[in-house]
């Protein structure tokens, strides 16, 4: 496991928040899923829960997985905030994305937001496409190779930092069809400048990677 993103950098990296309210969930998860039909939802690599949150308040059955209790105890108290019916319909659950295998064709929908794995990017890619039941939709959302941080090593960015096509790679076209697969821009939010794990301050813009696919039934 790389030292920069080991367990205890994200026990550390979240034991010291508030459980506020949290963050807003991420625009591309938005824009993606909003008119989708509600089903199962697996947020791989939940953090705090804002997708997972957002997710349940519209309806979905979501399992929310994350390496770090802090952030899962963070998670479970905005989900309670939400109230009763929304924490209701979230089952958090600690685990290590690099190693975890989730059940085959269980999800309807299969989202990830700058997962930074241990792993490779296409070991864990595979693992959550095969997690799509079928007519089902995987989202994979990451930090564009433009948008390289400072002070994360080579050996790092490579899974951290990735185009749609690479991730699309690991997809067979037999069995899946691409509905998008492009880098998008965003302005930098949050208190440190960004909405997930980056370190840039408020005026950057940021530069994302998307990749929805849908599980062909």
């Amino acid at each position: 496991m790389t030292e920069e993103f080991s367990k205890a950098y994200w026990e550390d990296r979240y034991h010291g928040h508030t459980a506020g309210h949290g963050r807003p969930p991420n625009p591309h998860l938005v824009a993606e899923t909003s008119a989708l039909t509600p089903g199962t939802a697996l947020d791989a690599g939940c953090g705090e829960g804002a997708e997972a949150i957002w997710l349940a308040a519209r309806g979905w059955q979501v399992t929310a997985v994350d390496i770090a209790e802090s952030a899962l105890r963070h998670a479970r108290s905005h989900a309670q905030a939400a109230g009763e019916t929304v924490a209701g319909r979230i089952e958090w659950r600690r685990a290590d994305l690099s190693g975890w295998t989730p059940p085959a064709q269980r999800y309807d929908l299969v989202c990830s937001h700058y997962v930074h794995p241990a792993a490779s990017r296409e070991s864990l890619a595979a693992r959550l496409a095969a997690a799509v039941a079928p007519g089902g939709t995987l989202l994979i959302v990451g930090h564009h190779p433009s948008d390289r941080r400072p002070g994360v090593s080579d050996a790092a960015v490579r899974d951290v930092h990735f185009t749609a096509d690479e991730v699309a790679a690991v997809l067979d076209p037999d069995q899946w069809e691409i509905v998008a697969a492009e880098s998008r821009h965003r302005p930098a939010t949050g208190p440190d400048g960004h909405g997930d794990h980056g370190h840039h301050g408020h005026g950057h813009t940021l530069h994302d990677t998307v990749l929805r696919a849908r599980r062909l039934p």
